[in-house]
């Protein structure tokens, strides 16, 4: 390709992808610059108008739709270069280039997800300054430093990130110095979220700053808030899920869409990795939600009943609907790989009937509300608005007990696919398996004994120790099998071939349906923090008195998150459209030198079906 053919393809996807140039980084700079000054200058006009609105939208409802998709995306900007890394190291430990070349496919989605994150958060910022003056410039004098860090670290990830993304093959021969670009992006990732996070777990969670006290004393109290590192420990293992079983999907999709037999033995075995970084980041979630809520009731009690029991407990309903399906969704890919990809599959066939029976039963369960909603005749019969046996399962205790339960079976279908068609040589692989099953066995027994011995104790014994030791025991399990596994399979003998490409559609779809819950999920929790607050800007210290200081009913709710949704997956497909079009120009360059399309021929005409 001549010189002047690579500058004028350069030119079209610059104009497709606004913010891969340097002038996007030098706008996007002058931008955060901007608003940090303009935010600091609310200060003089704050005091003359407190709220503004947009007609016929109402300002929260924008600011939420652009403030979600911010959010979606950021989660997609820092969960997809964790599951590239991951992809890269291990390419480079085991010189498997599939891993190096999943790795590099999925950070050219990088490059325009992180522009389009950039423009919503600055859209965000200008809807805040514009509509919420009062508490921007309430923030602003509480957390003006972290403004500059923040922009700071912006500028500083968007380098490092054309340099990573840009620079992969230039580095192909000093892949150690571009796996440390990669962890330093990661970091700086990282870094931006927890300086973000610090204003909104403060909303949440507001510390008493005295007026005596030193600034950045004040700073740190303000940003070391009592929620700041459960959300950000729960957002870093979230978005590690966001980001596989996004990247589950696309492969899918590609699948569905491939018509060779090589991309579909790539895609299919993608999709396998995207469901498998998703499942490894799923499994210590709900703890990371768990130890969330905790901090909550510590923090304030009344915040913690208006979220588990309160106006806000059915959209807990809603979320353990969107899991269960996450759960169902991920062990129903696991057994179809069982049964497609391997030749032991058939012999795990009724361990598979067993395993959908307890996640259906536990799922029944974790959904069951604890009060329902009743007619006056329905309430007379049932004797209250707690049925007498539902009522049972409605209860906190139950629902941490099946959780766990859901955790352990989806891991043993994990284990399953793990060692099929693997033949252990260890001499002590029998007493392994043993103790493996006696871990199992006793954590169940366990984990459901000290849910029932939990409706027997006061709450804060059952939240403080009962379900600690809950948790405490299935972690136990998870990394001790995970660790025997290992050992034992480490060289084992393979019994048969993995068949790559063989997958039905309905496979797909559950790869399809399981990102589409994690983006519902993110939405769902996303205005779940939020409405924590209910009438107030900032809990206890700033109300709302603007004309929308309610908490909007659940079916009002449920139309902007599932609006919020199909904004972000429409965007998401336009993204991985942008992406695949090299892809597409290199294949249409490869089929001009076979004869395969004549010269001139436009893309997808002749012959090019894709």
């Amino acid at each position: 390709m001549g010189t002047e053919e690579k500058r004028r393809r350069q030119g079209r996807v610059s104009r497709i992808v606004p913010w891969t140039g340097t002038k996007g980084v030098l706008f996007l700079a002058a931008f955060f610059v901007m608003a940090a000054s303009l935010a600091f200058a609310q200060e003089n006009v704050a005091s003359a108008v407190e709220y503004r609105d947009i007609p016929y939208i109402g300002s929260r409802n924008a600011v939420w739709i652009i403030a979600q998709l911010h959010i979606l995306f950021a989660g997609f900007v820092l969960g997809v270069p964790m599951f590239a890394l991951t992809c890269e190291y291990i390419g480079y430990r085991t010189k498997d280039v599939r891993y190096d070349k999943l790795a590099k496919e999925f950070t050219k989605l990088l490059t325009s997800a992180f522009g389009t994150t950039a423009t919503f958060g600055a859209i965000l910022f200008l809807l805040l300054v514009g509509m919420y003056p009062k508490l921007v410039n309430y923030l602003t004098n509480i957390f003006f430093p972290t403004y500059i860090i923040y922009a700071a670290l912006f500028i500083f990830e968007t380098v490092v990130l054309y340099i990573y993304s840009y620079g992969w093959d230039y580095m192909a021969e000093r892949k150690k110095l571009h796996l440390f670009l990669g962890f330093l992006l990661n970091l700086v990732g990282i870094g931006i979220m927890y300086t973000a996070d610090a204003w909104l777990s403060f909303q949440a969670s507001p510390v008493v700053l005295s007026e005596n006290m030193p600034y950045w004393q004040r700073l740190w109290a303000a940003v070391n808030n009592p929620t700041w590192n459960p959300v950000n420990i729960h957002r870093i293992i979230g978005n590690i899920v966001l980001g596989g079983f996004m990247c589950g999907a696309y492969a899918a999709i590609r699948y569905l869409g491939a018509k060779t037999k090589e991309e579909k033995e790539h895609y299919d075995w993608m999709g396998y990795i995207g469901n498998f970084i998703g499942v490894f980041g799923l499994l210590p979630l709900p703890f990371a939600g768990y130890w969330l809520m905790r901090e909550v009731y510590e923090y304030n009690q009344q915040m913690g009943i208006t979220l588990m029991g309160g106006i806000l407990s059915w959209l807990f309903i809603l979320q353990a609907i969107q899991i269960g399906v996450l759960f169902i969704g991920a062990n129903y890919y696991f057994w179809q790989g069982l049964a497609y990809r391997t030749s032991s599959g058939p012999k795990y066939k009724k361990y598979i009937l067993m395993m959908l029976v307890a996640l259906v039963g536990c799922f029944s369960v974790w959904l069951t509300p604890h009060s329902l909603v009743a007619s006056i005749s329905e309430a007379r019969a049932m004797g209250g608005t707690h049925h007498p046996v539902l009522g049972v399962f409605g209860v906190m205790s139950a629902k941490l007990t099946v959780v766990n339960l859901m955790i352990l079976t989806t891991f043993i279908s994990f284990l399953l696919y793990w060692r099929a068609d693997k033949e252990e040589t260890v001499s002590w692989a029998k007493a392994g398996r043993i103790v493996q099953y006696i871990l199992f066995g006793v954590a169940i027994v366990v984990v459901i004994w000290l849910g029932i011995y939990g409706y027997y104790v006061p709450a804060v014994f059952r939240v403080k120790v009962l379900s600690t030791a809950q948790v405490l025991t299935v972690l136990f399990v998870l990394i001790s099998a995970t660790v025997l596994t290992a050992l034992s399979l480490k060289s084992a003998r393979a019994t048969g071939q993995m068949k790559w490409g063989v997958m039905p559609a309905r496979s797909q779809y559950a790869l399809i349906l399981n990102g589409l819950m994690v983006v519902l999920i993110m939405t769902l929790m996303g205005y779940v923090r939020s409405g924590s607050r209910v009438h107030f800007h900032i809990y206890g210290v700033m109300r709302d008195t603007s004309p929308y200081a309610y908490t909007p009913t659940v079916g009002y709710a449920a139309i902007i998150m599932s609006t919020s949704t199909f904004l972000f997956c429409l965007i998401t497909m336009f993204i991985f459209w942008v992406a695949g079009l090299p892809d597409k120009a290199a294949k249409k360059k490869e089929m001009v030198s076979s004869g395969a399309v004549p010269m001139g021929e436009p893309v997808g005409v002749a012959g090019d079906k894709d």
